[in-house]
């Protein structure tokens, strides 16, 4: 088992972290940390449930991991049980720092021996699961690293400290205003932006409608204002008026019935003298 990663976190504080227990347990993608009295009293650093997931399988184990630094590499050593098998894994993973410019590398082997399911998987997805697995344990180890680490201070900024309380003076005042709190000539000396004029609005002016509509309401009753038909653009708009062969036969029609009846009329007189 080789790979190799390199991150951009000093050595000491990535070092901090993969030697950590607590900090260790929250970087192992699947792991269930056990932290009863049992667990602990063990003899492992890391005691729990760890959950490999392997091509289209997820296998349980449970089991232990102890964390050993020797000659300045960190080696990780565990084994598990399957929680629904008879298989068993154990592992055996050193880790070597080294210090760069911009980061630190990594460099991890190790070996693994497996029975039960995990052996039985193909090598490709032994494989992948691996890769997969120390990267993102690699990349949690950094982000905790990276947050535990403290930015230094820069040496000029006690300086800059001790420059603005000489400027304050012996007694705390600042050099604004000075002349004002001290019993000096005053803020006539003390030079102060004056205040921007507030924007002037144009005056909103009334519509026409509006300005007839008072007009026309002056000297009116309040219920001859409350029924007065709305005015302006409110106002209804009349239906239009139809003409043509519409108005025309509203008054032919009356006229020729009574020509009609005039006639019925001469008829039965005419016919009486005879």
């Amino acid at each position: 088992m080789e790979h190799e990663v390199f991150v951009p976190v000093p050595a000491e504080a990535l070092r901090a972290a993969l030697t950590d227990p607590a900090r260790v347990a929250r970087c192992v993608p699947g792991f269930q940390r056990d932290v009863s009295e049992a667990a602990t009293g063990a003899g492992e650093d890391l005691v729990g449930r760890f959950r490999l997931r392997v091509g289209g399988h997820t296998i349980t184990y449970r089991g232990g991991l102890r964390i050993v630094e020797r000659d300045g590499a960190i080696t990780y050593e565990g084994e598990g049980a399957e929680a629904r098998g008879k298989g068993v894994a154990e592992i055996s993973l050193t880790v070597v720092l080294t210090p760069a410019a911009e980061g630190t590398g990594l460099s991890f082997t190790g070996a693994l021996t497996a029975t039960g399911r995990l052996a039985e998987e193909p090598e490709e997805a032994r494989d992948a699961a691996r890769d997969r697995l120390l990267d993102a344990f690699v990349e949690a180890a950094a982000d905790l690293a990276a947050e535990s680490a403290e930015p230094v201070e820069p040496a000029d900024s006690a300086g800059t400290r001790a420059e603005a309380d000489d400027e304050a003076g012996p007694e705390g005042r600042t050099a604004f205003g000075t002349g004002a709190f001290d019993g000096g000539p005053g803020f006539e000396e003390d030079v102060l932006p004056e205040p921007a004029a507030p924007p002037e609005f144009p005056a909103a002016r009334p519509a026409a409608e509006a300005a007839h509509a008072r007009r026309t309401m002056i000297g009116r009753s309040a219920e001859e204002v409350d029924h007065a038909p709305p005015r302006g653009r409110y106002a209804p708009v009349p239906a239009p008026e139809q003409g043509g062969a519409g108005a025309t036969l509203r008054w032919v029609a009356p006229a020729a019935a009574l020509a009609l009846a005039s006639a019925v009329i001469v008829t039965r007189a005419l016919r009486r003298r005879r």
